[in-house]
């Protein structure tokens, strides 16, 4: 874990981002500073793969500040040339998609969606993994055009449930958004994100059964839960 902290500073620090601790860097978006997240490098277990970096976003999907000027930047992908009447949050983007939905309906500023009453909904999963939606949150889905908005993407497996669900409840998937994706596409769908793989060169995802790291006996540092302190 210690060599590719290392060595994701050494990298980044050449690019000009800011260092934080002997474990944690910060990234600024290029193209709003003030949405940014914060990366340490290890062996960590997402809810589809292993990855070699730890994105923490609690600064972009808490703050309200930080979580504004996120939304913003994501909404400008949609104001011209979708409509948009639902943002279905995954992952606790909930206070993202909130600013999002204010900013694409905002009747001041040029948007497909300026007006519209846009719904912010959260799903939920069965005991099998399935994403639901109660009976109070279907009217929001139903013969309307959805937003997914989630934080992280590294193989596209959630997105695909999430298309999947939309669909079955009867809505029509607009579009798929995230702070930082490691995938152009998903589900057949274009992935807009503020962050990509090319602002994280060193980023790496594997499959669970494929992670080298495991064959190399290395443990895991963090889970889908938070850091795993050994």
């Amino acid at each position: 874990m210690l060599k590719l902290c290392h060595s994701l500073h050494e990298n980044l620090s050449m690019r000009g981002v800011d260092t934080m601790t002997e474990e944690f860097v910060n990234l600024r978006s290029r193209k709003n500073p003030k949405a940014r997240i914060k990366l340490m490098g290890g062996h960590f277990a997402t809810m589809n793969s292993h990855v070699n970096t730890y994105i923490d976003m609690s600064t972009v999907k808490t703050r309200h500040n930080n979580a504004r000027e996120t939304a913003a930047t994501l909404a400008e992908e949609y104001k011209t040339g979708t409509m948009v009447e639902t943002i279905v949050c995954l992952k606790n983007t909930e206070v993202i998609g909130a600013f999002m939905a204010e900013h694409l309906a905002d009747t001041g500023r040029i948007s497909m969606s300026a007006g519209n009453n846009i719904s912010v909904v959260t799903p939920e999963f069965d005991t099998m993994g399935q994403i639901l939606f109660r009976d109070s949150n279907q009217r929001m889905i139903e013969g309307k055009q959805v937003l997914i908005l989630t934080d992280s993407v590294t193989t596209g497996a959630l997105l695909a449930k999430a298309v999947e669900a939309v669909l079955y409840y009867g809505g029509r998937v607009c579009g798929i958004c995230a702070v930082f994706s490691a995938v152009n596409r998903a589900a057949g769908m274009d992935v807009r994100s503020i962050f990509t793989v090319s602002d994280l060169p060193d980023y790496k995802g594997y499959a669970a059964k494929d992670c080298p790291l495991c064959r190399e006996g290395q443990k895991l540092d963090v889970n889908t839960f938070g850091l795993v302190k050994f």
